[in-house]
């Protein structure tokens, strides 16, 4: 069976190596953006990927590119709900708009991107998604109240999908990442970075493709007796 896979917000970092990893596994891969019309040209060329630009916080926008995805590539068999963003403050200072934001891309677009796609995937009896969270939605962090709450939604998220939708041949995992090399963690001050890797046991950020070689295994049809649960790729930062 050919899989396609659909990866949001997989035109740059963590994302694109997703995309390049399900690439070499054998999928035909759709990504979405959102800002970025460059790099996702670049990926387009790069990887061999399909580009699609739509938010992924807006549920109308994620309906109509679920659809036309599927009209270019056919009926997707596997979803990568990656896309994401922060808006770091203290809770005291945070306005509504940066936790509304962060909110509904990062937790609102899991309904968003699954709703579209899961009664296709329950029809066929088959499908694999897997969502993105981080490890500060599983132990917390400072200054990221709204993304460790959005993030640790995700978790509950998966499980409950997981359950609904085993027995329909679809398995819902979880990736938690630690901290890795991207240019997110490129705007750090230097000290700032030397204290995370201080706090990671292996001694070093994670790269992207630590991540990406999760999410293929995951997205594999061998995979099919794993559901519900999360994978931490975070080099011992957090034991859960």
């Amino acid at each position: 069976m050919e899989q396609i896979a659909l990866v949001t917000g997989g035109t740059r970092g963590l994302g694109a190596a997703i995309s390049a990893a399900l690439r070499a596994a054998g999928c035909r891969v759709a990504a979405t953006y959102h800002h970025d019309a460059q790099a996702a040209e670049q990926a387009r060329h790069s990887l061999g990927i399909a580009v699609f630009p739509w938010d992924v916080a807006d549920a109308g926008a994620c309906e109509q590119g679920v659809a036309t995805v599927q009209e270019a590539l056919g009926p997707v068999t596997v979803l990568v709900n990656n896309a994401g963003i922060t808006a770091d403050a203290m809770f005291h200072k945070m306005s509504a708009a940066q936790w509304e934001d962060v909110l509904r891309t990062n937790l609102g677009s899991m309904f968003n991107m699954t709703r579209p796609l899961i009664g296709g995937m329950r029809e066929r009896g088959y499908g694999r998604i897997i969502n993105i969270s981080s490890v500060n939605g599983r132990k917390g962090q400072v200054g990221q109240t709204n993304y460790a709450a959005a993030k640790a939604g995700i978790l509950g998220f998966t499980r409950s999908l997981a359950l609904e939708n085993a027995r329909h041949g679809i398995t819902v995992n979880a990736i938690a990442p630690g901290y890795c090399d991207t240019a997110m963690l490129a705007e750090l001050r230097p000290e700032r970075l030397q204290t995370i890797v201080a706090g990671i046991p292996v001694g070093r950020l994670g790269v992207p493709e630590d991540v990406a070689r999760m999410v293929a295994f995951l997205a594999a049809p061998e995979a099919g007796f794993i559901t519900g649960a999360t994978f931490d790729v975070n080099g011992g930062q957090y034991l859960g």
